[in-house]
């Protein structure tokens, strides 16, 4: 019953995360990237404390929260901001590399912390680190948008906001519908072992 849980909420937040991002990208534009990137990490990590409190309330919580769970995206804008393009291709390795040594290091530290002092103990150091990475962000990531653009405070276009728009736009460049592809094909499979 939990597997399947988990496997609604992980579907849950995957759509709602499609269907927000382009949304999440447009208003960090508009109302800057440290605000947007400070949401997006409280939303994902929101549903950390309530996995020891109520698996339903983590379902619910966890799949809802897909709706601003696209840190990605900004971090992305955010290295695009701060970077000259000759060192773009560096920053965006080495933000893709901390995210997968994130995979790394938590199923192994989770599962000692878990043998040797309980599950909460798990719960509750999860919450820490995010509560930590909620201050470090407040307290020392600069905006990386210094002046405020033409566009601050400006309203959202429905062509803006539309993760189809996206879609479109990837099938009409053939190149990036060959890396949409392979993306694709090679998530599919590393997605479905989870369902096992």
């Amino acid at each position: 019953s939990s597997g399947i849980n988990a496997e609604y909420g992980d579907s849950s937040q995957g759509i709602l995360s499609f269907l927000s991002a382009p949304l999440v990208g447009a208003l960090s534009d508009v109302w800057g990237r440290k605000s947007w990137l400070l949401v997006t990490v409280f939303c994902t990590c929101i549903p950390i404390p309530l996995l020891k409190l109520s698996p339903w309330w983590y379902f619910g919580v966890f799949s809802i929260s897909g709706i601003f769970s696209v840190t990605f995206s900004v971090v992305f804008a955010y290295v695009a901001d701060i970077t000259d393009e000759n060192d773009r291709t560096a920053a965006y390795g080495m933000v893709t590399a901390t995210f997968f040594a994130s995979f790394i290091v938590s199923p192994a530290l989770g599962a000692y912390l878990a043998e040797t002092y309980g599950d909460i103990s798990v719960v509750l150091l999860s919450t820490a680190i995010a509560a930590l990475d909620v201050i470090f962000i407040i307290t020392c990531v600069p905006e990386s948008l210094p002046t405020r653009p033409k566009s601050w405070g400006a309203p959202i276009t429905w062509e803006q906001a539309d993760p189809f728009n996206s879609l479109r736009s990837g099938v009409a460049d053939h190149h990036i519908l060959q890396l949409g592809l392979i993306v694709l094909l090679s998530y599919l499979p590393e997605a479905a072992q989870y369902s096992w």
